[in-house]
């Protein structure tokens, strides 16, 4: 789980309408919100004070919300910074995608490895063979360990195979096959089409222009 806060920082102020006090206190006061999952948040005042948000009940632990009993600043920016992409709403906490390291927003309860769209893989997909350089079309996606997987043809597993000895063994397996496969007179031949088992680590997403 990814523990960065927001920027602390102010927000523009729309032109197009007039703002409520608190509204605008929690767009123009210098603010940071943190992810803590559950659906709680901690937002990191202009003063310098932290205070933690429940989103879904709209409460917060500052002394305007326990006092006064109103939506203060603090649930408002919660809010703001959810619309805005910047932090995950709720149910959703922010991770680092195992290939790039990018902030992603994934479900509480999903396991990883994670990617983002750009890394992610899928049947239909090209990738690009770490280690030969060979390009390669993704048929099925695994949530097998690469170490739990035979090669019939070799008597190991995935992780055994002495090309991928160099990437994790927990790492999940895909399948891919070779798009130069050849055509007989009476169609594609089998053994052309032979599906090649990897770690996921050792394919790349080639993108759309070719390139990785």
């Amino acid at each position: 789980m990814i523990t960065t806060a927001s920027p602390k920082t102010s927000l523009p102020v729309p032109t197009d309408r007039r703002l409520e006090e608190r509204s605008l206190r929690a767009r123009t006061e210098a603010m940071s919100v943190l992810a803590l999952g559950d659906g709680l948040y901690e937002v990191e005042s202009e003063s310098g004070h932290t205070y933690l948000v429940d989103l879904e009940a709209g409460r917060c632990t500052c002394p305007d919300h326990v006092f006064r009993n109103v939506r203060c600043k603090h649930v408002r920016r919660v809010a703001i910074e959810i619309t805005a992409g910047r932090v995950p709403p709720l149910g959703q906490i922010a991770v680092a995608c195992t290939d790039c390291g990018d902030s992603i927003f994934v479900d509480e309860d999903t396991e990883g490895p994670f990617y983002c769209e750009r890394h992610r893989l899928y049947p239909g997909v090209t990738v690009r063979d770490r280690e030969t350089g060979d390009r390669l079309t993704i048929v099925d996606v695994s949530d097998l360990r690469a170490d739990a997987v035979s090669i019939p043809d070799a008597n190991a597993t995935v992780s055994e195979y002495g090309t991928n000895e160099r990437y994790d063994p927990d790492v999940p397996v895909v399948g891919a096959v070779y798009p130069h496969a050849t055509v007989a007179q009476n169609g594609v031949v089998p053994s052309a089409l032979k599906v090649y088992v990897f770690p996921r680590t050792r394919l790349e997403r080639v993108r759309a222009d070719g390139r990785n």
